[in-house]
């Protein structure tokens, strides 16, 4: 019988049958945008031709950006207001918070579909959404009322039972299941939450868990939207909203898993992956330069609620630095108001605006060689903005005790050594009202849609030619397992602002991996091409399509890797870049870097969905490969990309 996840996606099912594998197109209901991914969205839907969205609500927020060192930032953020008053999408200004949690306070509504331009969309699925992270032209052609294509995954199927322990949280749930299956146990899955255990959970600590699911490299991750979802909308004034999903009582899952919360203990993810997750005892003890407390991934006001009240009457060690980033305007006028904010203040907390901050390396990066504790979703090498860095994710709780301590420490021993008892966090007596911090799309018929405002690192999108029928092409780089897109494409205060101009963000390209790269690739961009050698998981983590469309700008024309990442997979074929695997494992290793492959007849295999043959015309030697592409694949990757498609097809 039906799941939640089930029961959602037969409901906006538009073709294909929902059987495991099959290719599949849903209705799309809602859209987000965040400014990191957002300027090429706006880009796409003027390439496109778009007159204005067709979607029921379209969001566009500010939150990832928010450094004005230069006009670059700034000159984005007025673009992007009057592109959301040209195409009728909802505008959140800078400091408004993060898109994730705003998101939900504002507009999340069970049972829609929610796609957004940012690998943690699936954040929404803790009201009963299913919201899924995609490339930002895949959002764009949602945006202008077309499907979301995708592969049916699996549903699994995780039954929760007992209550969290003191001191353990959310975060911790979350961590043990990166520590079960690691950062790609969740690969063409739906992750669903069910059983006796979630009547513990609130809203808020079912984002939490929802949001990092996108770090065990699943589609998205569902719960049902019940008493705790009528509740946390309730809080918001929009009860109205609310509608029941729960599964059938008999409800089938392809996988299964049990987890009782009552057995959890505080567990921490080491440097420098979401999956390397230990008891935080094992590291208890380690020294400590920072303490962050925020980000998408433990947004909620308990989360800043219960650091307070742990930080009251004492101090922040001497030497840490304890970062406070509120995740929206209104959670932080609800501190303000309970007074929790003096708390943390006091203590030493050093605030930050509502935002994304230090989460992609937009301010905040850590000391060279020190220990950074952080609530945020993500550990990636060099991520943080300190290029050799050491940051370990665990739960506030974990953070806020260690900066007190000022050494990594379990949170239930610090309480022991303090005589603290864990407190109980009740909702703010009332919650801020900001409504009149979003900007309303400006109706349909009030007159001619304004004018793009572009400042001069806006550049139009760069034309791509289709893929070629014989390819030759220098393999430029080999890399090994879990290469993440912020190893592609950096993030950061240096590199972000110029997300909307391809020419200069791809002198970035492979920057973490090999500085090289965009110099080697360059002269491949009118001799051919080149490719690229991944492992397993390749292009986890952020959706950002900079990672697959600048290193198509400098001549990637294919991937061969042992295995991708769902999102990075189909935006490398949006921008017609071929991603290959190996049909057989062991020619992974046979490969080198420098060594030059041959394709011939690429395009007939393709169009065929035959295997195709790859000549190392270096050592002599032959291999096959398989795309696997679905028909609508297919047609994008020979059209030369989604862009070239959509034109042809108008």
């Amino acid at each position: 019988m039906p799941s939640v996840a089930h029961k959602l996606i037969t409901s906006h099912l538009v073709d294909g049958a929902p059987e495991p594998g099959a290719p599949i197109a849903l209705k799309v209901d809602q859209t987000l945008t965040q400014d990191a991914t957002g300027t090429l969205v706006m880009l796409e839907l003027e390439a496109m031709g778009v007159d204005r969205v067709k979607t029921e609500v379209s969001a566009q927020y500010v939150d990832h950006n928010l450094i004005q060192a230069d006009h670059r930032n700034p000159d984005d953020h007025l673009f992007l207001q009057s592109a959301c008053a040209r195409f009728g999408i909802w505008y959140s200004r800078p400091g408004n918070g993060v898109s994730h949690p705003v998101h939900m306070e504002r507009f999340g509504v069970p049972g829609k579909t929610l796609l957004g331009s940012d690998s943690h969309t699936p954040a929404a699925g803790s009201l009963g959404m299913l919201a899924i992270g995609a490339g930002g032209i895949d959002v764009a052609l949602a945006m202008a009322g077309r499907p979301l294509h995708l592969s049916m995954p699996e549903i699994w199927g995780v039954r929760l039972t007992g209550e969290l322990p003191p001191w353990v949280s959310a975060k911790d749930v979350i961590l043990e299941m990166l520590r079960r299956h690691g950062v790609d146990g969740g690969l063409n899955r739906i992750i669903e939450y069910h059983g006796p255990g979630l009547a513990s959970l609130s809203a808020m600590d079912r984002h939490v868990i929802a949001n990092m699911g996108a770090e065990l490299g699943a589609t998205t991750t569902v719960f049902p939207s019940d008493a705790a979802t009528r509740a946390f909308l309730a809080e918001f004034g929009r009860e109205e909203d609310w509608a029941e999903i729960l599964a059938d009582d008999d409800a089938e899952y392809h996988v299964t898993e049990e987890l009782d919360l009552s057995s959890l203990e505080p567990l921490i993810a080491k440097p420098s992956s979401p999956g390397n997750v230990v008891p935080v005892r094992d590291v208890a003890g380690e020294s400590l330069y920072q303490a962050y407390i925020g980000s998408s991934a433990n947004p909620g006001y308990r989360d800043f609620a219960i650091a307070a009240r742990m930080a009251e009457g004492r101090s922040v060690a001497s030497h840490v630095s304890f970062d406070l980033n509120p995740t929206s305007r209104s959670m932080l006028q609800d501190l303000i108001r309970e007074g929790l904010l003096t708390h943390l203040i006091e203590a030493g907390g050093r605030l930050h605006q509502a935002g994304c901050n230090g989460c992609i390396g937009m301010g905040q990066a850590p000391a060279s060689g020190q220990n950074s504790l952080r609530t945020t979703p993500r550990n990636f090498p060099g991520r943080s903005g300190t290029k050799e860095d050491s940051v370990f994710l665990c739960s506030p709780e974990t953070a806020t005790a260690s900066a007190l301590a000022g050494t990594i420490v379990d949170p239930r021993d610090w309480a022991a050594g303090v005589g603290m008892a864990y407190p109980r966090i009740d909702p703010p007596s009332r919650r801020a009202g900001w409504d009149e911090r979003l900007l309303v799309p400006p109706p349909e018929d009030e007159g001619p849609p304004p004018e793009l405002v572009k400042g001069p690192n806006i550049v139009s999108l760069p034309d791509l030619e289709p893929v070629p029928d014989d390819l030759e092409a220098p393999v430029l780089l080999k890399v090994g397992d879990d290469i993440s897109t912020d190893e592609i494409l950096p993030a950061g205060s240096k590199i972000l602002p110029f997300r909307s101009n391809i020419p200069a963000i791809a002198e970035f390209t492979f920057g973490q991996v090999d500085e090289t790269y965009p110099a080697r690739a360059k002269p491949t961009m009118k001799a051919g091409g080149h490719v690229v050698v991944g492992g397993r998981n390749y292009g986890q983590g952020s959706s950002r399509e900079h990672a697959a469309l600048a290193p198509r700008y400098l001549g990637l024309r294919m991937v061969i890797a042992r295995e991708f990442a769902r999102i990075h997979r189909q935006n490398l074929v949006n921008f017609g870049v071929v991603p290959a695997t190996f049909d057989d494992g062991p020619d992974y290793d046979a490969i080198e870097q420098g060594d030059v492959l041959r394709v011939a007849g690429l395009r007939g295999a393709l169009q065929a969905g035959a295997p195709i043959r790859v000549e190392n015309t270096t050592k002599g030697t032959a291999f096959t490969v398989s795309a696997r592409l679905s028909p609508r694949e297919r047609d994008v990757l020979l059209a030369g990309g989604i862009t070239a498609w959509v034109a042809a097809d108008r």
